[in-house]
């Protein structure tokens, strides 16, 4: 019988024919920490008392939740940090380099088949170019920087199977956000889930990126793809690595099997307070708001940079919006300046910042006052995601955030389909 995705890289890393359920203990290709997790990880690997990593070009330090730094308190822990990284001579990215699940993959850290371990939630992102890829906490990361191991209970795997084309004014985060009002925000927990179908491989790994990023929404371990010839070629203009694409046998088991058309869908929304309260646009075109964002791990790429900006050019922010703009590295900053997005941006009347976490995160950048209410290319509207739990947080794609930014209030961006 045939094995996931999921079930085959574990097998893969941990030299045994493992499936769901099993317990692995497995080699890691590479890890890493950002600003809010990294004191952890220091503090616990000092105390196992090893005197080295186990591989530096296999792990790295990110810079990028409270990025320049806010306060005091977060200008030490960077501190700590940079410390950290010269005893050890180990690589670092500070701020302005970026969101650290842009710069990983970017980089060429990691490529198809390897099995990653990251100190924050959303690692799963790279699920999407065939990466096991998965969040943990900050002492188990420090026992695989100390000996590149792990444990690993094997998941078990829903597949997903999303049918059809997508329509004018609508993306892969609206494609996201239905598939995590089904399954529910817990309904995948401990679960991988593998993405097919002719309308997943239809879109850009930058789109396939934001689906799997927001696959922990629903609780998974892990969001995987198969490596295709774009994926392939993706992978190779950044990695020097030779990649190890992995599919899923003939005969593999899955917990479940979900099938959607997207052939109508239209632009989805998710409503405060948790991300699988979700509504068509249309029926929440009436909310006012008081700002807007675009950015974050999910939603920060150059590709919806470029779909903002066809929407804003030759329009006006309303008066009554902050619209917050970071791109997710600095090559896309940089790549952006080059096709005039930021002149776009700017005569628009939005405000961008420099690569960062931070208005998602809610550390600066954007922190919301008592009752406002933003509309968001982030992966979460928990209270007080963004700052403020007295705001509130809508989710929705880069397309119906910049249209809603025009209109100073939730707005359905195929009304400007012409350009889209």
């Amino acid at each position: 019988m045939g094995k996931t995705i999921a079930e085959n890289i574990l097998s893969n890393h941990c030299g045994l024919d493992v499936r769901a359920g099993d317990i692995a203990i497995c080699d890691v290709d590479f890890c890493f920490g950002q600003d809010g997790t990294s004191s952890i990880i220091i503090d616990s690997f000092k105390k196992l008392g090893v005197n080295k990593v186990f591989d530096k070009e296999k792990f790295r330090m990110v810079i990028d939740h409270s990025a320049p730094s806010p306060n005091i308190g977060v200008s030490e822990i960077h501190k700590k940090m940079r410390e950290f990284a010269r005893d050890f001579d180990l690589g670092l990215y500070d701020i302005g380099c970026g969101v650290c699940h842009q710069i990983i993959p970017q980089h060429g850290h990691v490529t198809c088949g390897d099995l990653v371990l990251g100190a924050d939630s959303h690692t799963c992102t790279y699920g999407a170019i065939n990466v096991f890829s998965t969040g943990v906490g900050s002492t188990d990361l420090a026992i695989t920087l100390a000996c590149g191991k792990n444990w690993f209970r094997v998941p078990e795997t829903i597949k997903v199977i999303v049918k059809g084309r997508l329509p004018a004014g609508v993306y892969s985060k609206d494609i996201i956000l239905r598939i995590i009002k089904d399954i529910g925000a817990n309904g995948a927990t401990y679960k991988s889930i593998e993405f097919y179908g002719e309308a997943i491989s239809a879109l850009s790994v930058d789109a396939r990126l934001t689906i799997s990023n927001m696959a922990v929404e629903m609780g998974a371990k892990a969001g995987l793809m198969e490596a295709d010839n774009n994926v392939l070629k993706w992978v190779a203009g950044r990695s020097k690595r030779e990649p190890r694409p992995v599919r899923a046998g003939l005969g593999a088991r899955y917990a479940a099997v979900k099938q959607y058309d997207i052939s109508n869908l239209s632009p989805q929304v998710a409503k405060p307070h948790t991300v699988d309260n979700v509504s068509n646009v249309e029926e929440l075109v009436s909310t006012k708001i008081d700002q807007a964002y675009l950015g974050t791990c999910t939603n920060g790429r150059l590709e919806d940079m470029e779909i903002a900006a066809k929407i804003l050019k030759r329009n006006k922010v309303h008066p009554d919006v902050k619209f917050v703009i970071a791109p997710a590295s600095r090559e896309i900053f940089i790549e952006a300046s080059k096709k005039g997005l930021i002149d776009i941006f700017i005569e628009s009347g939005c405000v961008v910042v420099g690569p960062g976490c931070g208005p998602c995160v809610g550390t600066h950048n954007g922190v919301l006052a008592d009752e406002e209410v933003a509309i968001s290319t982030a992966n979460r509207n928990f209270k007080g995601r963004m700052g403020n739990p007295n705001s509130f947080i809508y989710l929705a794609s880069p397309a119906t955030v910049a249209a809603s930014a025009i209109k100073g209030k939730i707005a359905d961006p195929r009304e400007y389909r012409k350009r889209l």
